[in-house]
């Protein structure tokens, strides 16, 4: 449980970054099961074996596959973020026993878990999408007041490989003006550029940081990706979110048309069911 100066430093500062909080291995779960399902469409489209413990050679595929079918690379990415060890920590008593000891009385999951994986490498046409901005999370989502991002690394992750950047108290200047281009809107607002404070991490350990805390990638200037996972709650018993009716404006729906076209035929699932 968190101690009463660790809740004061959260409401203080907008954020927590607690050493050695998670267990390790079931980190690591996520990490392999987000891997696993990579090397099956890099053996698919590559026609390539690769071992997923042996980082540079299965990042460097992991690039190539992004190089060859960008849709298929696309689609994978999407297919991780429903991984059952990732959304099973989601809902676990070890992450919400944070989010409640912070203040969030009564949680509910704002967006689904969201597994992120940053590199240069993995951008298309210079995008930006492998290192946002300045942002609050809470445009995005425009929950509870209290809404609180879990946030943590799969790898160590430190300035080199572009681990996050805050700024201490932040979260109390409001909702700041931002562009509504790209993932998040880049705040517009002039910002100090002294003001941002470099996170550091070993596996295992996980920031709290409330929706308000103005935060952006670092720069991640290796050949490695950044494996990381995000969380976000909502308090159920914020009084503006329950006078607001619980907006959510996240939409989720499926597109009108198939994605293969003239699939499947008759036969094919015969077979699946012989």
């Amino acid at each position: 449980m968190l101690s009463a100066e660790q809740i004061d430093q959260y409401k203080k500062d907008g954020y927590l970054l607690l050493k050695g909080a998670l267990n390790k291995d079931v980190v690591s779960a996520i990490y392999r099961e987000a891997r696993e399902i990579f090397a099956i469409q890099i053996q698919h489209v590559l026609g390539q074996s690769v071992d997923i413990d042996d980082r540079d050679a299965f990042e460097a595929a992991m690039f190539a596959f992004f190089e060859k079918d960008f849709n298929a690379f696309v689609s994978t990415g999407k297919t991780v973020q429903h991984t059952l060890s990732l959304h099973r920590l989601g809902v676990s008593d070890e992450i919400l026993d944070f989010v409640r000891a912070i203040g969030v009385a009564k949680p509910v999951i704002a967006v689904r878990p969201a597994m992120q994986f940053n590199s240069r490498f993995l951008s298309k046409d210079g995008s930006t999408h492998w290192k946002l901005g300045a942002h609050q999370d809470w445009r995005t989502g425009q929950g509870s007041l209290d809404s609180v991002v879990v946030w943590f690394p799969m790898v160590p992750a430190g300035e080199e490989i572009g681990a996050l950047q805050v700024i201490p108290g932040s979260h109390t200047s409001g909702l700041m003006q931002a562009s509504t281009t790209g993932y998040a809107g880049s705040i517009t607002d002039e910002l100090r550029e002294e003001e941002y404070i470099q996170t550091e991490y070993e596996v295992g350990d996980v920031l709290l940081f409330s929706a308000f805390l103005v935060h952006r990638s670092g720069n991640n200037v290796t050949r490695n990706i950044r494996w990381s996972v995000q969380l976000r709650y909502n308090n159920l018993l914020e009084q503006t979110f329950i006078n607001r009716g619980y907006p959510m404006p996240y939409i989720y729906k499926p597109q009108e048309e198939l994605v293969t076209p003239d699939f499947p035929t008759a036969e094919q699932i015969k077979g699946i069911y012989a």
